[in-house]
């Protein structure tokens, strides 16, 4: 059997964990996270990191392994993920890949554009305007210096408009001049599950799941991430709105209800990221475990 590897992807709180476990005790194999917020200590409640019971269940990786004081990349996660999977696939032929964040997903999966290096200054300015002016002055930015770029973007995603921005900033070229170029070839197979649902289910679990952290402690662990806030990795759904509340800005109710507003956002954002690939094989989240396997096993052969 050729190294394969089973990727499993998702709006977030459909139910990705679950599925990924069940797969990798199926095939007696590990865990590759691809969840961007995950890989953080700090941020356990706000991002759902897996339950301790869960993590026990099926070795993970690139689960809470970085502090938010680091800098962290995704063309770092792409060089690390490689490394793992190659000593993995010296031991079994079959590895999960889980994660709700598509340019991660894709990263270790396609391979990405390359871009240069540019001075961590320069996100640190775009993260301090954001958090100030807010999202509008990075699209005007963006739209003067990309207008191609800013024509496809997601422009109510700041990391992807910060991304962009602190390319064209630090290169003096537009970041669409690096976009798309060959990638290179995995030594693996993909096979890729999609997990959906209705709009009105995805929205239903996304605001129980706030409701959960917000009695888990959410409020509590923000606080202690305050005073680092401007960090590329707490531009993140969940505590930006919080950290607004502990600015005085807004009441908590408010923090809370936006936070289901803006993750419900990302949700459909999510959505639209995987729909553009045309090699996903969508199931419904009240999927049948067995026939999911059986369908896996299929395409093995």
């Amino acid at each position: 059997m050729i190294n394969t590897l089973i990727v499993v992807v998702g709006p977030t709180a459909i139910g990705k964990t679950t599925l990924a476990i069940s797969l990798a005790k199926h095939f007696n194999t590990e865990i590759i996270s691809a969840d961007s917020r995950q890989f953080y200590k700090e941020m356990k409640i706000g991002t759902a990191v897996p339950s301790s019971e869960e993590l026990s269940s099926a070795k993970h990786h690139f689960i809470q392994h970085k502090s938010v004081l680091e800098n962290y990349s995704v063309g770092d996660f792409e060089r690390d993920a490689l490394v793992v999977l190659e000593d993995l696939f010296k031991q079994r032929q079959v590895v999960i890949l889980v994660g709700g964040s598509g340019l991660y997903v894709d990263a270790v999966v396609k391979g990405l554009d390359k871009f240069p290096k540019v001075d961590p200054k320069i996100r640190i300015q775009l993260n301090q305007t954001l958090h100030k002016h807010g999202i509008e002055p990075l699209q005007k930015q963006l739209k003067q210096l990309d207008p191609s770029y800013y024509e496809r973007v997601d422009l109510e995603n700041p990391h992807r408009l910060i991304r962009a921005l602190e390319v064209c900033i630090g290169s003096g070229q537009p970041y669409s001049s690096f976009v798309r170029q060959e990638k290179p070839k995995r030594p693996f197979r993909t096979i890729t599950i999609g997990i959906n649902a209705s709009r009105e289910i995805i929205y239903n679990r996304i605001n129980t799941r706030v409701d959960l952290m917000i009695n888990e402690g959410l409020l509590e662990e923000a606080k202690l991430l305050y005073h680092h806030k401007e960090l590329n990795a707490l531009q993140t759904v969940g505590y930006k709105e919080l950290f607004v509340h502990l600015d005085g800005e807004a009441d908590l109710d408010h923090a809370i209800s936006e936070i289901k507003k803006n993750t419900r956002r990302f949700a459909k954002r999510q959505l639209t990221w995987f729909r553009k690939s045309e090699n996903i094989q969508w199931i419904d989240h009240e999927y049948v475990i067995n026939d999911v396997i059986q369908t896996i096993e299929g395409n093995l052969k």
